[in-house]
């Protein structure tokens, strides 16, 4: 469906500016008369995103994607204006006036037009999987249900602020080491086909037996000059088998075994699992969710079949009238503390601040992890490159020294 930039007189004679979604121009100027607008200008700016994807959706997905951070200041925004007492539909107008993305926005006019012909707005959402998860769905439906839509959605924006953040600390944290690795395995690369070679020529005309070291570092220089594009093609095809495997049934259960196990990486891959699914489960339940349909939203959002699966059992033991958490438990995935504080919050009556804690704890842990990691991994590598050097150095020397020797 076509979208249009209008530019039209209200009943008071103020120019005003907008844009609409409509089959053709005519549907759009009867659209704005209904709307006691009196069309000046129209022009066609933008198709719709199930249009656009047949004329090649690609472009969008992939330059015009909507962020989340693009998502949280959206409904945050539409939290604050619905508690200013605005409707649902004059609302998303005003979201749609004040948004920069051009694919949001145009989500946002779809989703507005869904209103206005009768759709709720949780169903109005669900038309857009793409850039609305289960979880804003669900707990939209939720507010919409229990008539607290500006809470639900306060609520909303503030968990997915605090996953932003915590995603920006980790990413933060790990560019050093990446970068370094990265620049240093360069230099190393260089070193060895280019520098190197220079220098090590100077023996190739000696008529004595170079150092062992010395014909390992020729010999590696010379493979590198020589098979750089196999190696490089090696890596490439690799990573594709890889890739390829790990969509597989078993290739993703193994990956995501070793997710939660390797040594280092798995106990913090766990503990950030941990806190999304505590706190997603906290969320939903606060909302007014049903037990059953939270935990299989929470179970979404862990991108681990191997929990999932756990959480699935879990959730048919439950149907059948077990707690929380004993199967939890039992399933031997989850961390003592996730199980004996869901325990203490079912006791107590008090689960979803029980839940919400879990993850604050898990919050607080992850960000002590990736900062004793980084740590760790700074002086590591600069401990290897400064090997790596030693070696290239040793190795150029030592003939020098034995040539030296010799003359003496």
């Amino acid at each position: 469906m076509p979208v249009y930039t209008y530019t039209a007189l209200n009943d008071r004679g103020k120019s005003t500016k907008g844009i609409i979604n409509a089959d053709s121009a005519r549907a759009a100027r009867a659209k704005l008369r209904q709307s006691h607008l009196f069309l000046t200008d129209i022009n066609e700016t933008a198709r719709s995103d199930a249009s656009a994807q047949r004329r090649g959706g690609r472009e969008i997905h992939l330059f015009r994607r909507v962020r989340a951070q693009d998502i949280t200041i959206m409904t945050r925004q539409f939290a604050t204006l619905l508690a200013a007492s605005l409707t649902v539909v004059d609302s998303i107008t005003a979201l749609i006036e004040q948004t920069e993305n051009a694919m949001l926005k145009r989500t946002l006019i779809q989703v507005r037009e869904s209103i206005n012909e009768g759709s709720s707005l949780a169903a109005a959402l669900d038309e857009h999987p793409r850039i609305f998860s289960p979880l804003f769905i669900n707990m939209v439906r939720a507010g919409e249900a229990s008539g607290a839509l500006p809470l639900v959605l306060l609520r909303l924006a503030d968990f997915t602020e605090r996953q932003l953040d915590t995603r920006k600390k980790v990413t933060a944290k790990m560019y050093y080491p990446v970068i370094m690795l990265i620049v240093g395995s360069l230099v190393m690369f260089a070193l060895l086909t280019y520098v190197v070679p220079t220098i090590t020529g100077i023996f190739a005309d000696m008529e004595q037996t170079l150092p062992l070291p010395t014909r390992i570092l020729m010999g590696l220089s010379d493979f590198l000059q020589t098979y750089w594009w196999a190696i490089a093609l090696a890596i490439g095809l690799s990573i594709i088998a890889l890739q390829r495997y790990r969509r597989t049934e078993h290739g993703t259960r193994l990956f995501h075994t070793w997710a939660i196990r390797a040594p280092i990486v798995g106990p913090l891959n766990l503990k950030i699992a941990m806190a999304r699914f505590t706190r997603t489960l906290g969320i939903l339940m606060q909302s007014s969710i049903p037990l059953l349909d939270a935990l299989d939203i929470s179970c979404a959002v862990l991108n681990n079949s191997i929990l999932s699966k756990s959480i699935d059992d879990a959730r048919d033991l439950i149907r059948e009238g077990s707690d929380i958490a004993t199967p939890l438990r039992q399933s031997g995935h989850f961390p003592p503390l996730v199980s004996h504080m869901i325990s203490i919050g079912e006791q107590s009556g008090q689960l979803e601040e029980m839940l919400v804690r879990v993850a604050d704890t898990y919050d607080s842990e992850v960000q002590t992890s990736i900062e004793g990691l980084t740590s760790l991994i700074d002086p590591l590598i600069i401990v290897a490159m400064g090997g790596v050097m030693f070696g290239i150095t040793l190795a150029i020397l030592l003939p020098i020294f034995e040539m030296n020797t010799a003359i003496r």
